[in-house]
């Protein structure tokens, strides 16, 4: 299969969602209408440091998608890239959609002048960790939250 990755145009709204949705019943998580709205609109706000690149088929069938962000930190001068959600059809997995997404951001985080790439997953992920044992390194951090 080709996968094609572009970044989200206001058109994609409904081929968004239900990847969207996917990604949030794959997490066990609900959000609101609200909240997903507002996603969106950050999403296609160029003012928001928000990003999504979505990934095709070459029919033009949206198969993935994929958010990020960039943000300051105290350890480096350079932003740092926050890979907060990726998502692949299940219908489209092994197809290498995620892979090229993931490769995407780093080329996007490149230009940016970035100085990493990082993301968190579910320990009960294990398909996601295969790849991302392929295309990244798991560090020795443990999440707390409040």
């Amino acid at each position: 299969m080709t996968v094609l990755i572009r970044p989200l145009a206001a058109a994609d709204r409904q081929a968004w969602g239900p990847l969207w949705q996917g990604y949030l019943d794959f997490y066990r998580t609900e959000l609101t209408a609200e909240v997903t709205d507002i996603t969106w609109a950050r999403l296609l706000d160029p003012a928001e440091d928000m990003h999504c690149l979505v990934a095709e088929t070459a029919a033009g069938e949206m198969i993935g998608i994929l958010h990020y962000l960039y943000h300051r930190v105290t350890w480096a001068i350079a932003d740092r890239c926050y890979l907060e959600d990726l998502f692949v059809a299940e219908t489209a997995r092994g197809a290498g959609a995620g892979r090229a997404l993931i490769e995407a951001v780093y080329a996007a985080a490149d230009k940016r002048g970035a100085d990493q790439v990082y993301w968190l997953t579910q320990d009960f992920n294990e398909a996601g960790r295969r790849l991302y044992d392929r295309v990244g390194r798991l560090t020795p951090f443990i999440k707390y939250q409040r």
